[in-house]
């Protein structure tokens, strides 16, 4: 009975993501060919890709029009504003720095670090490219399995060890709660650091 159970997660391991994924596409076609904008053009993938189209232009102009002298000015208005109204502020400048850090360059963003948070137990953190002003470095801890979550800790460059692991070997670790494979080996199979 041991094959039935391996086959079957097997296929669940296989299928699951497509079909979420599928899910996911459906969802966000649905969504796109509902906006107001070209909902009346017929076949519907047409007004979809038109829908894209113009979000796609609207996006490069802004960007483009805030790389300008004015569009900075226009910039720190548009933050000045939202900081000044009550309870939005929080959802505005998480949401932009959310989007600030996604398109960062900095090329510490997100190295995968190990710390010692309590005695001899190491846990995957990762650099978040961020100092404080005393020179401290930003590393988020996640939990597992939901990455969204976690602490951001300040630490000094001798309280963490930088690790030669890749983003995805660490994110799947954490997400998988240690369960998953990197690079062809289970969690538990990886080499000791110390």
């Amino acid at each position: 009975m041991d094959w039935v159970k391996r086959d079957l997660g097997s296929g669940f391991v296989v299928l699951v993501p497509i079909l979420v994924s599928l899910y996911a596409l459906r969802w966000l076609y649905l969504i796109i060919a509902g906006l107001p904008l070209f909902n009346n053009i017929d076949p519907s993938p047409v007004g979809v890709g038109l829908s894209i189209l113009l979000v796609a232009v609207v996006v490069f102009s802004v960007g483009y029009f805030m790389r300008t002298a004015i569009g900075e000015l226009v910039s720190d208005v548009l933050d000045w504003v939202m900081n000044r109204v009550p309870g939005f502020r929080i959802v505005y400048n998480a949401s932009q720095m959310a989007v600030e850090t996604a398109v960062s360059d900095s090329t510490d963003l997100n190295q995968p670090v190990k710390v010692n948070l309590w005695g001899n137990l190491r846990m995957t953190a990762f650099k978040t490219g961020k100092q404080t002003t005393d020179g401290k470095h930003l590393l988020f801890v996640p939990t597992s399995p939901n990455v969204t979550s976690g602490f951001v800790i300040e630490l000094d460059d001798e309280e963490f060890v930088e690790v030669d692991e890749s983003i995805e070997d660490a994110l799947i670790r954490v997400l998988s709660a240690g369960f998953g494979e990197q690079n062809g080996r289970t969690s538990s199979q990886q080499p000791s650091d110390d």
